[in-house]
């Protein structure tokens, strides 16, 4: 793969985990505000983006296990940050849901 093609993964990791993390902070919104089921249902979307994320996180993963060599540069770099800075909001944002919803 080269490092084209390892961009264009890169940005498409981006673009999931951005919408993700856009999703998990309204949810966080939503709870704040006593709207429960929008908050879930966002939270339910946030893990579909993020699904989709590891999944094109995987076709890369898959390639390099499979010996091919990957050239990897920071927008892969930058997308790895955002997915993974993306998953613990996810946590956080659950917990937080559930604190709101004990209220």
């Amino acid at each position: 793969m080269n490092r084209e093609e390892a961009n264009m993964i890169g940005f498409e990791i981006v673009a999931y985990a951005g919408e993700a993390r856009s999703q998990l902070l309204d949810a966080i919104n939503c709870a704040k505000e006593g709207k429960y089921e929008e908050a879930d249902q966002l939270i339910v979307d946030a893990n579909e983006s993020i699904k989709e994320a590891h999944n094109t996180q995987t076709q890369m993963l898959a390639q390099e296990a499979a010996g091919e060599s990957v050239e990897v540069g920071f927008i892969m770099v930058h997308g790895q940050d955002h997915l993974m800075t993306t998953l613990l909001l996810k946590d956080l944002t659950q917990h937080l849901v559930t604190l709101y919803k004990k209220g």
